[in-house]
């Protein structure tokens, strides 16, 4: 999947999760959608109708995986 074809992405069958990680604080609250063919979809909760990240399978297995081994750091 390329990039012309991830901005035709359909996002309104997303099924939102937030993350287990997210505090009800109202800090850094995350929710992705897994249930897209060919990407997972990320959005910030609290800004529902703003920018969406699209990840492939295997870019979402990366940042996953540079998570949580620390490689990433904020």
């Amino acid at each position: 999947m390329d990039h012309r074809t991830l901005s035709s992405v359909d996002l309104s069958k997303a099924a939102w999760k937030k993350s287990a990680r997210s505090g009800g604080t109202g800090g850094g609250c995350v929710e992705v959608a897994r249930n897209l063919p060919g990407v997972t979809a990320v959005r910030d909760s609290k800004n529902p109708d703003g920018p969406v990240l699209l990840f492939v399978p295997g870019e979402w297995g990366v940042f996953l995986h540079s998570l949580r081994s620390g490689d990433l750091t904020a």
